[in-house]
């Protein structure tokens, strides 16, 4: 592993635990201090230094486009939501920008039944992709790596993801969106985010659902870490609001500890990122995850529970080829 990589995961420490029903996350902190100056997605997007359209007039499902005119690097996280344009989007893997800088960058759709304008440019949603389904894009993005057919995701895997999600929270959506789940449920969500307040130099969160690791996000930058949380919060707290609630006594603290440590047992590819940078890809029969390093820092970093994560359905191959066909 990667000596940055490695000595900043080692760097990491864990925070006092907060708890909201069957959900708890901890704060994650790091030592290594230092990184690259960037703005976050919605900094970029409210300060006008940041476009995103598509691809072209036709559109393309699996990648948008992006120009900057910032003098400082964007960071556009794994998971982020952008709403608008011919159908929502996804981030499929983080992202560092650089300062004016022009590029496709790779998604996928979180909106199945619309391909029609509704802007010109995307807006942000204000919506990480819920956990689980993340979870999947991150594991079949990394497949798609080991095969030379860059950061693409199992776009079947997504829309089977998205629709468990409106399943489970008994949420109808005319288009299928993802974003409608999230606007459903905003209440619940809101509990969730009222409890989990961000916390001085917070970097990151390591979330349990059900006494059991869902995974963690860290970031180099505590100042973006607090634009990112309350998205971050939703993400996992999504997950959380459509599972019962077990009742378990167990010493959630050190399974945290355990998953922290469990990383070292992975084994890694490395990958030009879509951006900037080396896109760190890991995995074990437990766990998918991924860092962005850039400017000789770890930026982002992404670790997720694995468990039965393989036992989504998909849309056959020859059902994508089609709809890529017709919506590009």
């Amino acid at each position: 592993m990667n000596s940055v990589v490695s000595q900043f995961l080692t760097s990491l420490r864990l925070g006092e635990p907060q708890v909201q029903r069957n959900m708890r996350v901890i704060p994650l902190y790091s030592s290594v201090k230092h990184s690259p100056e960037y703005l976050t997605l919605g900094q970029a997007l409210d300060q006008q230094v940041l476009k995103v359209t598509e691809a072209s007039q036709a559109g393309s499902v699996p990648e948008l486009k992006v120009i900057s005119i910032a003098e400082k690097f964007i960071l556009l996280l794994d998971g982020e939501e952008l709403a608008g344009a011919k159908q929502n989007r996804v981030l499929n893997t983080t992202i560092l920008l650089q300062p004016h800088a022009e590029m496709l960058i790779p998604v996928s759709c979180t909106e199945q039944r619309r391909w029609a304008y509704a802007s010109a440019e995307f807006a942000e949603s204000g919506t990480v992709m819920a956990h689980t389904a993340r979870r999947a894009k991150s594991d079949s993005v990394s497949q798609s790596l080991k095969q030379a057919q860059g950061y693409r995701s199992d776009q079947g895997r997504v829309w089977h993801e998205i629709d468990k999600l409106a399943a489970e929270a008994k949420v109808s959506s005319s288009t299928s969106a993802m974003h409608d789940v999230f606007v459903a449920k905003d209440q619940d969500l809101a509990e969730f985010s009222q409890v989990f307040e961000l916390q001085p130099a917070q970097q990151g969160l390591l979330v349990l659902v059900n006494n059991e690791v869902a995974g963690f996000d860290i970031l180099s930058s505590a100042t973006a870490y607090q634009m990112l949380h309350p998205k971050l919060v939703k993400s996992y707290a999504m997950d959380a609001i459509t599972q019962p609630n077990v009742e378990k006594e167990m010493q959630f603290s050190s399974k945290a500890q355990d998953f922290l440590s469990s990383i070292a047992n992975c084994t890694v590819q490395v990958y030009p990122s879509a951006g900037i940078g080396q896109d760190y890809r890991f995995e074990s029969p437990t766990i998918v995850g991924s860092v962005l390093v850039a400017e000789e820092h770890v930026i982002h970093g992404a670790f997720f529970r694995v468990a039965e994560i393989n036992s989504s359905e998909t849309i056959t191959s020859a059902s994508q080829r089609r709809f890529f066909r017709q919506h590009s």
